[in-house]
């Protein structure tokens, strides 16, 4: 169903909130009557922060400006004689508004769109299957929505008080003015002859008594008003401060969490704007009562009465200082985080925002954010507010941005585009520690004032910890001391301590959502693969989970000391299967044609109960980022006897060469892809298409591989002019021919009866020359 279907069934605050989005920038009418059309056009294939995307932005506006006057054309009697003139008058006010800044259009219907999408979503959450999600995330946003209009009815409440107030005073005062003035008729008597005294004495004494005693009422009365409304202000502020709670520490903190979760894979950390549109309410709610404090203060200036509330005004106004300027500092952040691996020299980018910078008019002055690398100590110091002397540990080019507001939105930002790491300085490493274990932070700090320049703030905030390489080879590490520190870092931490050992299921846990993320896949790791993992992170054999529920793993065990018998780490070897599937099996693996996390003793176990030819797909044990195939065959020394063959593996260059798919049909050995499915059912989709008949009298040659042990000769050789090499890429554990081929050592064995691929490849290549040579002779002198 169409988004604007159902965003017009909306009720109540939801409803509120969508009619909020439109406005003079973008009619509610044109949403209605191009809806089909704004729905269904590509917004989000344009990047807002790339200008050379304002040609396919301008191509948009003119589409829609097209698009309502060809409404309004269709428009006819007497009600379709208004739209037509308002629709014309819509399209020019929008070729008027966004004709020089198309992008801003783009970005106005972006944010509609989304907001439209997440309030339906909001208001149907019962029927999706995250409906108790949902119910959870609606009540708590019920929460913090009824927690606005209590603020909303207290800050009302007090509106009215102080009004109140100040007409008693500016009564009080008048009637004051009156005593004043009696006493100063009482004091010119004197000058009267005595018959004129007495005759006048007596009522002004009488006006004066009765003034007085009203008086001295009255200031006891607009003393209890003026105590009344600072123990109100008391409670509005107590509710402030606890809303602000839970929007900064535990929403706004919850996001964070969940950026950081996403620079490990996990689920996008979703829009700022419900976030945005809370702090904006608080900002505007702080301000309004702190502007009654002012002026409550300003009556107790005015009309100085003894008693209490000089100091109860004064800690009312340094308590909503502190709660404003923890809204602002806190609401400055980094939407956008810079790449968490940096490399130095490399072009980046990164976006802050301020998510009160529009309410507080911070905008009317665009204020200047600047970028700064320092190292974790520096980090640390400053969180301190030690001294730490401007000082930084490297250089960033491009490194200054100004906050631009976007009025379709609200939002208040600086896009740092074009920034580069020039040079990093690195500190004294800690023991066994490795550069790629050093973390850094990016550092984004301005200045910037409020209310006319009342409230002058100072704002910092830090990115998540980076680590800088100068080579792409230091990538692997960098990416684990990252994943680790996403994974595992505590909220409120000192920068940047993790702990040095987690519990296994943590790390499964961090190691599924990478895997998912970089081989974009929903198929991770299953209980099988991770505990395979185990084993292999254990060096154990037990294949029961529960084994390893309560087991620990250090970062020292994760990517510090090398494999029993390897040369590599577990996050290394790990890596290496992600990048291979990521490269070169992603398909496969969705498929699930790829079992993978085996070792080469179950896939025996598992092969030996299965039909000859019945093969699997495994991950190497000893090389990183390698695949090999097993499969049951017949041993060819002793009859009646079945054995399991393993191929060398392939890595990434073999799969430049030819693709696995290919590599399997070259294979005719292999008939069954475990447990039983035939393998060209399984593979065929991916198999390269034969090649097309000769052109120009060239035949084109191509690689096939072979296993020599399996060959199976060919019956009629002149049937295959193309007939290409044998790039084998052959079995292991027992050297041994059969068949065509005599049980002689062959050169193209290693010590252990292991074929090397390179060599093999490199022959193949030199073959595929030499039947070239012939057959471009033969054919050019057909030719010629």
């Amino acid at each position: 169903m169409a988004v604007w279907i159902q965003a017009q069934q909306l009720q109540g605050d939801a409803l509120h909130q969508m009619q909020s989005l439109y406005g003079q920038h973008f009619p509610i009418e044109v949403r209605h009557y191009l809806s089909q059309w704004i729905e269904g056009q590509l917004w989000d294939a344009i990047d807002l922060e790339n200008p050379q995307e304002e040609i396919k932005a301008k191509r948009l506006l003119d589409s829609l400006i097209q698009e309502l006057q060809k409404k309004a054309e269709h428009q006819v009697g007497e009600d379709g004689f208004l739209l037509k003139i308002k629709l014309g008058h819509y399209a020019s006010q929008l070729k008027s508004t966004y004709d020089r800044c198309p992008l801003e259009l783009v970005r106005c219907i972006k944010h509609i769109l989304y907001t439209e999408q997440r309030l339906v979503r909001e208001a149907t959450n019962s029927s999706s299957p995250v409906g108790g999600l949902m119910d959870s995330m609606s009540q708590k946003y019920h929460q913090i929505n009824q927690a606005f209009e209590e603020l909303r009815i207290l800050t009302q409440d007090t509106e009215n008080d102080l009004r109140k107030l100040q007409h008693n005073q500016e009564y009080f005062i008048i009637q004051y003015q009156e005593s004043l003035r009696i006493q100063a008729q009482l004091s010119s008597l004197a000058t009267l002859p005595p018959a004129d005294r007495q005759l006048r004495e007596p009522s002004l004494l009488s006006k004066r008594a009765t003034v007085e005693a009203w008086l001295t009422r009255e200031a006891n009365t607009l003393q209890k008003y003026r105590l009344g409304l600072a123990e109100k202000h008391q409670k509005t502020l107590a509710l402030l401060r606890k809303q602000q709670t839970v929007i900064l520490d535990d929403e706004l903190i919850q996001w964070k969490r969940r950026q950081q979760l996403a620079g490990n894979g996990g689920p996008p950390e979703g829009g700022l704007d419900i976030l945005q549109s809370w702090c904006e309410k608080l900002a505007e709610t702080i301000w309004q009562n702190r502007q009654q404090i002012r002026r409550a203060e300003h009556l107790r200036q005015q009309l100085p009465i003894p008693g209490p509330i000089e100091e109860l005004l004064t800690e009312l106004n340094s308590t909503i200082t502190d709660i404003i300027s923890a809204l602002v500092t806190s609401t400055f952040i980094i939407e956008k985080q810079p790449p968490q691996v940096l490399k130095t020299q490399t072009k980046f980018a990164a976006t802050v925002r301020l998510l009160v910078g529009g309410k507080l008019n911070v905008h009317m002055n665009p204020p200047q954010v600047k970028a700064t690398i320092i190292s974790e100590q520096q980090a640390k110091a400053l969180l301190k507010n030690e001294n730490t002397r401007n000082d930084s540990s490297g250089e960033i080019l491009n490194n200054n941005c100004v906050m631009e507001y976007h009025q379709t939105t609200g939002t208040l930002s600086a896009h740092f585009r074009n920034m580069s790491l020039k040079r990093i300085r690195r500190s004294d490493r800690r023991g066994a520690e490795s550069v790629t274990e050093e973390k850094f932070t990016i550092l984004f700090e301005s200045q910037f004032s409020v209310g006319g320049n009342e409230l002058v703030f100072q704002v910092k905030t830090l990115s998540l910890p980076v680590v800088v390489i100068v080579h792409g080879s230091q990538d692997n590490n960098a990416t684990a001391t990252v994943l680790w520190d996403n994974a595992f870092a505590e909220p409120g931490r000192v920068p940047f301590i993790v702990p040095d050992k987690v519990l296994w299921p943590q790390l499964c846990e961090a190691l599924n959502m990478k895997y998912k993320a970089e081989v974009q896949s929903n198929r991770g790791l299953s209980e099988e693969n991770l505990v395979f993992l185990a084993q292999k992170a254990f060096s154990s054999s037990s294949v029961n989970p529960e084994d390893y529920r309560n087991m620990t793993m250090t970062w020292s065990q994760f990517n510090r000391e090398s494999l029993p018998g390897r040369n590599f780490t577990f996050w290394q070897w790990f890596d290496g299967v992600m990048e291979l599937t990521k490269k070169h099996l992603k398909p496969h693996w969705n498929d699930g044609a790829i079992l993978g996390f085996v070792n080469k003793q179950q896939a025996q176990d598992m092969l030996m109960s299965k039909p000859n030819g019945t093969f699997l797909l495994r991950f190497s044990d000893s090389e990183i980022g390698g695949i090999t195939i097993a499969w049951v065959a017949e041993n060819p020394n002793k009859a009646g006897e079945r054995m399991v063959w393993n191929l060398m593996p392939y890595t990434t260059k073999d799969f430049s060469i030819r693709s696995l798919a290919d590599r399997i049909s070259d294979l005719n050995h292999l008939l069954f892809l475990y447990p039983d499915r035939p393998k060209d059912e399984v593979f065929s989709k991916y198999y390269t298409p034969p090649l097309s008949k000769a052109v120009d009298g060239y035949v084109k040659p191509q690689i096939k591989q072979v296993v020599p042990e399996f060959a199976t000769p060919n019956p009629d050789p002149a049937a295959n002019p193309t007939y290409m090499d044998h790039a084998a890429s052959p079995a292991v554990n027992q050297p041994h021919a059969y068949g065509l081929y005599p049980p002689i050592g062959d050169p193209m064995l290693d010590a252990d009866g292991d074929f090397d691929l390179d060599d093999t490849m490199d022959v193949a290549r030199h073959v595929e020359e030499l039947l070239r040579r012939p057959m471009e002779g033969q054919w050019s002198g057909q030719q010629s």
